[in-house]
């Protein structure tokens, strides 16, 4: 605010502006004890019984506020300012410093500025005395209520910047923890029970019974991280994206999560002890990785939990490779296209508990047609159709056959 000079306040005190701060300094200094008692009053954050007591940091910001409102006064009659705790270092950084100060207590901005507002009134009540005991007329004084606004105004706009900054440097330490946390949750080897409680703690993360993890494929170019409730921890700007899902209820719960990222494909693993995360994780990145090969359905959305036959097939491809020449060695020499159709009617008919008339509507062909296939694979095979235990292995192999997972020998040659 700029001020208007006043020549001389008319009144029976007599005298310049000058003589008025003089007369008024030690009046507006000795309010502290007023004003911190009617904050505390009037404020709950700041009552007695709050817990932490915030008296000495309220003592503090109040006489600031007082030395300060001085030493505008003075700026204004043209009296250089006193040296002071106003003057001993940049004020705003002061309240700046307070504002901060508050949100670490645990306390409110709406509680910071109530307290303003109350030491405000105090002061504008204190000044009329001021000006009734003196015999100043209103026009006398209405230059010094408009500077106690003024100050307090100015020292509201700074606290609310510190209050302010402190918030964005407390969200993004906890963002920084929550991270960490992720990290050591999907760590492999585990990570130890203590450091993982420690880290929990540190992330105000409430370790779960069990959870899930949740892969991430990107559909597109990389959409803004997604606002998410508090208890999923995220990992969303990972290069291999994923979330991490506690006490998972139900499938609507993860769908509804799923369906507010915006171009992605998800795979949720298996639920899972928190000590065991990086397991949900990997089977969860072995679906979408399936899924892009086109082993398993390319959704928006896949459940580890209804596939874990295929995700156990897959889990070691050299394995299930080698199991594949051997088991369907018997195939090897066949044109491709026959190759396909026995394959199939051999898989249908073990699925089937061997039942031709069951094959053949799965199939959609005549009975007949598949008794002809299963004549010329008995041929193939032979006894290995009759050992179970061979059985299981061979549909194991013409799983990942007829998904095309298996990379045959030979087949250069059969062309």
């Amino acid at each position: 605010m700029r001020l208007s000079n006043h020549a001389i306040i008319a009144g029976s005190a007599g005298g310049t502006e000058a003589a008025t701060v003089e007369l008024l300094r030690a009046d507006i200094l000795g309010s502290a004890e007023e004003m911190v008692g009617r904050i505390r009053e009037q404020v709950p954050e700041y009552a007695p019984d709050a817990g932490a007591h915030p008296s000495e940091a309220l003592r503090r910001g109040v006489d600031l506020a007082l030395r300060r409102y001085v030493e505008m006064l003075d700026q204004h009659v043209g009296r250089g300012a006193r040296a002071g705790p106003a003057r001993a270092g940049d004020w705003r950084e002061v309240y700046r410093a307070l504002g901060a100060t508050e949100l670490r207590a645990g306390r409110s901005l709406e509680a910071l500025h109530a307290a303003v507002r109350i030491c405000a009134r105090v002061a504008s009540r204190r000044l009329r005395a001021f000006a009734a005991r003196h015999g100043l007329p209103p026009a006398a004084v209405a230059w010094l209520a408009e500077a106690i606004f003024d100050n307090i105004d100015e020292i509201a706009r700074v606290s609310a910047e510190g209050y302010a900054r402190a918030q964005e440097d407390s969200a993004g330490e906890r963002d920084r923890r929550r991270r960490r946390l992720a990290e050591l949750l999907v760590a492999d080897p585990p990570p130890a029970p203590r450091a993982l409680a420690a880290a929990a703690a540190g992330a105000h993360w409430r370790l779960p019974r069990r959870l899930a993890v949740v892969a991430l494929a990107a559909a597109g170019p990389p959409a803004r991280p997604p606002l998410l409730a508090p208890e999923i921890l995220s990992a969303c700007d990972d290069a291999e994206p994923y979330l991490i899902v506690p006490d998972p209820e139900g499938r609507a719960q993860v769908r509804a999560l799923v369906n507010g990222l915006a171009r992605h494909r998800a795979a949720v693993g298996l639920p899972v002890a928190p000590e065991h995360a990086a397991r949900s994780l990997r089977w969860a990145r072995l679906a979408l990785e399936l899924a892009g090969r086109g082993h398993l359905p390319c959704r928006r959305l896949l459940w580890c939990g209804d596939h874990l036959a295929t995700l156990a097939v897959f889990q070691d491809e050299a394995l299930l490779a080698a199991l594949g020449e051997r088991r369907l060695a018997p195939l090897a020499g066949l044109r491709e296209d026959k190759r396909r159709l026995l394959a199939e009617t051999l898989l249908a008919w073990l699925r089937c508990n061997q039942n031709a008339n069951e094959v053949a509507a799965h199939l959609h062909v005549h009975p007949q047609t598949v008794r002809h296939r299963l004549r010329r694979l008995t041929d193939l095979f032979g006894e290995q159709l009759r050992d179970p235990g061979l059985r299981f292995e061979l549909e194991l192999a013409l799983r990942a056959e007829c998904s095309g997972g298996v990379r045959r020998a030979g087949k250069a040659e059969q062309r």
